[in-house]
């Protein structure tokens, strides 16, 4: 019994159609088939560099301090303070303009690191009165009592159960911020 010639099919590569020889063959040409080989190499190179840069990241991540999570944990916390009060001025000196602009904490991060991340603690802040004038602490609770209000001001204050907080917690606080972060950007794009 004789075999049936395979059906013509279309080259992987230039398109054109062709009758194949034999069953599997997807190129009409040596040239053809040159191209293709080196494509499906691209390729694999490609994935292999994937792969590559993967295991680079997880292995840079194996071997991070908790310092560096708690900086990119502020890093994250910060930003998202800043794009919140975006359109708010300086909570010290009440001024809008160019320059660089914080997210002053209330309450310092060295005499309460409880505070450290949180969001009635931190506000827009211009860099001279955070870097210049330490803060501006009175300008600061004057319009913090007008923003939050005089209880909410009272319980910063006050005393807090320390808090340590452990990787996966700063990784927790880094992933909640930059998701707060997007949901503010994306609604304020829809508006």
């Amino acid at each position: 019994m004789e075999r049936k010639p395979p059906r013509p099919k279309k080259c992987a590569h230039c398109k054109a159609q062709f009758q194949p020889a034999r069953n599997f063959q997807s190129w009409c040409s040596a040239d053809c088939a040159v191209e293709i080989a080196k494509a499906k190499q691209a390729k694999q190179k490609a994935q292999e560099a994937t792969k590559e840069r993967v295991q680079h990241a997880k292995a840079k991540e194996a071997v991070k301090t908790k310092g560096q999570h708690a900086k990119e944990a502020q890093i994250a916390f910060n930003a998202f303070i800043r794009e919140r009060d975006k359109d708010l001025p300086c909570i010290s000196c009440g001024r809008h303009h160019q320059g660089q602009y914080h997210a002053g904490h209330y309450r310092s991060v060295g005499s309460s690191p409880e505070l450290r991340f949180e969001p009635l603690n931190v506000h827009k802040q211009c860099a001279p009165c955070n870097n210049h004038k330490s803060g501006n602490v009175v300008e600061y609770r004057i319009s913090l009592v007008k923003r939050i209000g005089v209880d909410k001001v009272e319980w910063l204050e006050g005393p807090h159960e320390p808090k340590r907080y452990g990787i996966e917690d700063l990784k927790a606080i880094k992933a909640h911020y930059r998701a707060c972060l997007r949901d503010l950007k994306k609604s304020a794009q829809s508006q």
